[in-house]
């Protein structure tokens, strides 16, 4: 029945390539699920090549993500590709190439990002009904590339000496915060660093790490809880959460859970709390993002919020689970950050433009945040080409694609 199925796919998308290839090009092959050219593959076999250990990684890496896949071998030729799915199910790749382009030109660029992005679209159709497979594959593949930067950040704050042992309780106030003022994306990068706490903390140790995750998703069900009357569909609904968690198997799988789990409570964490202060906070972060750009005191801020420096620092990091000024500087170096990668404006231009008194302190500030210098993270974020070698894939990669 698979076997069917399969000839059925590779045939489609060989016909679909052919198209492509006409169109576009570009050279294309399609490959079953053992990597042969599938019976009518519009080119021949790339993997008889010198580079098939290349290619063969490459193919792996679009099946962790969920996407296309861009990279160059040492010949200087350019090649993408996307795999098929069907169920779940690892059945095949398309692969396509430019071989012989000036690389890299901005207009190159462009049109290889271009001819990927389009290969991808017909690889998702033809895995029918794999919509949600190919959404999960590439959320989760972003959360462990975030992840993987939080444990290197740690890794490079303790480089010489012990890592805490304490559970980062500062981030979970902080992560709750955020949950109850509505920023999602921000109890999002603090659950990340929580995770990455734990994990650089307990290495190995999986059960333990699962514990510390159930043990947050009851402090976040408490928190959601209302405190008016029991709720026993919530109650249900957290008792759910926590058999969800207790039966993940592999980091990848808790930390998708745990992610989605935060995402799910977060609505109902922000409608049962509320902010106490929410009109005051309103009006600070009105004036700090109109403000942000030049120097602004605590005293400024609580002014302009209707209230005295001490009680305004008071109730803003109750509320918002941090400082002022570290409120203030995580907003600059959000800033700074798009304007790296969206301007050609130097580093002493953005430093002026996001209110930091002078390139050095920018690059402290920054670096602090982020774990890299502004130069490194503006080149580390251009262009499309990735290079990777034979041999630079995790188990957990190769784990991810499904074979028969």
């Amino acid at each position: 029945m698979q076997s069917m199925e399969q000839d059925a796919i590779l045939g489609k998308a060989c016909k679909i390539m052919r198209s492509y290839a006409r169109v576009t090009g570009a050279r294309v092959c399609v490959y079953d699920h053992n990597y042969l050219p599938a019976a009518e593959s519009p080119a021949e076999d790339l993997l008889v090549s010198p580079c098939r250990e290349l290619h063969l990684n490459a193919s792996k890496e679009s099946c962790c993500s969920g996407g296309s896949y861009i990279y160059r071998c040492d010949r200087g030729f350019v090649f993408w590709t996307s795999p098929l799915y069907s169920g779940g199910r690892f059945m095949g790749a398309l692969f396509g190439s430019l071989p012989g382009f000036d690389f890299p030109s901005d207009t190159t660029e462009e049109k290889i990002q271009a001819l990927a992005e389009l290969m991808l679209i017909c690889a998702e159709s033809l895995s029918a009904g794999n919509g949600d497979y190919y959404e999960t594959l590439k959320r989760r593949s972003e959360q462990q590339a975030r992840l993987a930067a939080a444990l290197q950040k740690l890794k490079e704050k303790y480089a010489h000496d012990a890592p805490p042992e304490d559970y980062p309780m500062d981030q979970e106030r902080m992560l709750l915060a955020s949950l109850r003022r509505g920023d999602h994306e921000e109890g999002k990068r603090i659950l990340n660093e929580i995770l990455a706490a734990i994990l650089f903390s307990n290495p190995d140790q999986f059960k333990h790490i699962q514990f510390r995750a159930i043990e947050l998703i009851v402090l976040l069900s408490r928190a959601g809880a209302s405190p008016l009357a029991a709720d026993r569909t919530m109650l249900e609904t957290n008792n759910a959460y926590i058999r969800r968690m207790q039966e993940v198997k592999t980091i990848e799988d808790l930390t998708d859970a745990l992610n989605l789990i935060v995402e799910g409570m977060a609505g109902r964490i922000l409608s049962f709390q509320g902010i106490r202060h929410a009109s005051v906070l309103r009006k600070a972060e009105r004036f700090i993002l109109e403000n942000y750009s030049r120097k602004i005191s605590l005293r400024e801020i609580a002014g302009a919020s209707g209230l005295s420096a001490p009680y305004f620092s008071t109730i803003f990091k109750e509320e918002m689970g941090e400082n002022f000024s570290s409120y203030l500087n995580r907003l600059r170096v959000e800033k700074a950050s798009r304007m790296l990668l969206d301007t050609n404006f130097s580093l002493s231009e953005i430093a002026g433009s996001c209110g930091f008194e002078d390139q050095s302190w920018f690059s402290k500030i920054f670096k602090l945040f982020t774990g890299i210098s502004p130069g490194k993270y503006r080149s580390r974020n251009g262009g499309i080409i990735k290079e990777i070698s034979e041999d630079n894939f995790s188990a957990d990669c190769r784990s991810n694609i499904k074979k028969d």
